[in-house]
């Protein structure tokens, strides 16, 4: 197996480390456009695997995407970060391109590979990611309902003082402020967090939750790194040992929940085929109208894209 990522800043490095250190793939290539940058990340994580113990090979290259042939999986971290005041909406433009340039070159060497989009605006740029592949939507994914979903049971483990293993819970719609965090299918080792945690303590989280990337920003001068590296590289996991696991990722919706053409997050069954199903909740009129709002706000950023002079 032969993973791809492309950007070896500090998502893309963390997202190699993991896939690395786990052992998920024979070989994780690094790509960045900066001279020596993915060949230097590269060797810093194949030197330190006598010490941590694995096998997985680490490659940097500087812009050379025949290097990246028959890879089974390809993450794109690519992208300018955001930094304090800037929201992910702001970077649409500039991400655009660079999300188009790097799938046409990954196409090119690997037609088969399947995508998992990580550079923000996250929705969008999956969006953009998948026309320019031509694709099937099974194959182009966007990371963001993990790290989001993570992030909420992180914040419930520290109210509740319990494990963030015996934590499961469902978020859905787009990656910002607008996501949906879905309490009711929350439980913390099969018991619902509702009865666990009063509604107060409970809608705060929820509000953490949704503001989750601009707390870091403010606390860091720009994104996070360590949990959506790791967020990635659970989902190339997911893919390329066919665990056929359930995660909320972002997809084009073809009529589930009552929308077409909207990219979204919502849960789905992940395998070697990449997205294998995508699950429908019986979702209330609450919620429903909270994923209706998302798809609004995601919906007006597709067309801020569709509007642009490259676009036009």
């Amino acid at each position: 197996m032969k993973v791809t990522v492309v950007g070896a800043g500090n998502v893309g490095a963390t997202c190699a480390d993991v896939l690395a250190y786990r052992e998920i793939a024979n070989e994780v290539v690094l790509v960045d456009i900066k001279e020596g940058f993915a060949e230097g990340k590269a060797l810093d994580i194949w030197q330190k695997s006598p010490i941590n113990l694995y096998d997985t090979r680490t490659v940097g290259v500087t812009n050379d995407y025949t290097r990246t042939a028959n890879s089974d999986v390809v993450v794109i971290t690519s992208g300018l970060p955001r930094k304090p005041g800037m929201t992910r909406d702001d970077l649409i433009s500039t991400n655009a391109g660079i999300v188009r340039s790097v799938t046409e070159n990954v196409i090119k060497h690997s037609p088969e590979a399947i995508i998992i989009v990580v550079s923000n605006p996250l929705d969008v740029m999956t969006y953009a990611a998948h026309v320019t592949s031509k694709l099937p939507r099974t194959k182009v994914m966007g990371m963001a309902g993990i790290l989001d979903t993570a992030r909420y049971r992180a914040f419930l483990a520290e109210e509740l003082n319990v494990s963030p293993k015996d934590i499961q819970a469902v978020l859905m719609g787009g990656h910002g402020d607008t996501m949906v965090p879905l309490p009711r299918y929350t439980t913390v080792g099969g018991i619902p967090v509702t009865e666990l945690i009063d509604a107060a303590k409970l809608d705060a989280i929820v509000d953490r939750t949704k503001n989750g990337g601009g707390e870091l920003v403010k606390l860091m001068g720009t994104s996070a790194w360590y949990a959506p590296g790791s967020a990635a590289a659970q989902m190339v996991e997911a893919i390329v040992r066919d665990q056929k696991r359930v995660f909320p990722v972002c997809i084009k919706l073809e009529g589930e929940y009552g929308i077409t053409g909207t990219y979204l997050g919502v849960p789905v069954v992940l395998g070697k085929n990449g997205i294998e199903k995508v699950i429908e909740l019986q979702l209330n009129e609450d919620e429903m109208a909270l994923l209706k709002a998302s798809e609004k706000a995601v919906r007006e950023v597709m067309d801020v894209l569709d509007n642009m002079p490259a676009n036009a």
